[in-house]
């Protein structure tokens, strides 16, 4: 990655340029069995599309906070990296009584509701299904995502030593976040290539660490496993095997 780099969005760009093909984030949910393979082009694609909804018709300002309300999904990722790429502070798991707007799974939509702006919901279905009916009050993530634009840039340029993320009390800025993801890979001896097989939370710095920014930040990719613990250990060394895993957490 480019030693320039100062906030997760340039470190996407600079992985885009780098090698678009190569794979960014495999999902799997071994609860439902679903698999989603996404390239460095396909990840920042969507990321894109998000940006553009988030500032575009959510009318998201830099600063403004964002509670979201998601477990580890490649979809979590995605709105990470759209709120880095806007300047929205990401409110892991925060409260959204609080929040400028909210966007939740379908098991959280109830505490989201406790937001007074803008509330997107995501039905967090195999290949990014929409609900069969948008909850009420929300507007249905994979109604609006698909007709966004495929580019994205910032109304302003986002300020890497402003607030980005917030998890676990703790608070990050965008600087903070390339800097401890780069620390973090190193620490676990991530590289180029590596694939990093993580079956940790989105709701601590270690799992959103793992399961995105340590193998964004050191030109890694990342097999991101929500629950993991129905899998079995044959079917994880099945996995680690077929997926070329090179170190799990």
């Amino acid at each position: 990655m480019n030693a320039s780099d100062r906030t997760p969005a340039d470190l996407l760009r600079s992985a885009l340029a780098a090698d678009p093909a190569r794979p960014m984030v495999t999902f799997y949910d071994d609860a439902t069995g679903e698999r989603v393979e996404l390239s460095v082009a396909t990840f920042a694609n969507w990321v894109a599309k998000t940006a553009n909804l988030l500032q575009g018709d959510l009318a998201a300002e830099p600063g403004d906070r964002l509670a979201l309300l998601l477990p580890a999904h490649w979809q979590s990722a995605v709105w990470l990296l759209a709120c880095a790429s806007v300047g929205v502070v990401a409110d892991v798991q925060g409260d959204p009584a609080a929040a400028d707007l909210v966007v939740s799974g379908p098991d959280s939509l109830d505490a989201a509701r406790a937001c007074r702006g803008e509330r997107i919901a995501l039905a967090l279905r195999p290949l990014g299904g929409r609900f069969p009916q948008a909850p009420e009050g929300f507007a249905d993530y994979a109604v609006e995502v698909p007709g966004q634009g495929d580019r994205f840039a910032p109304f302003a340029p986002v300020d890497p030593d402003g607030p980005a993320l917030t998890v676990g009390g703790a608070g990050f800025t965008g600087a903070e976040l390339v800097a401890r993801g780069r620390a973090d890979g190193a620490a676990l001896g991530l590289g180029a290539g590596s694939r990093l097989l993580s079956g940790r939370t989105y709701d601590t710095w270690d799992g959103l660490s793992a399961g995105l920014f340590a193998p964004l930040a050191t030109g890694g990719s990342v097999v991101l496993c929500r629950h993991l613990g129905q899998l079995g250990e044959d079917g994880l060394a099945q996995r680690v095997e077929s997926e070329r895993v090179t170190l799990s957490v």
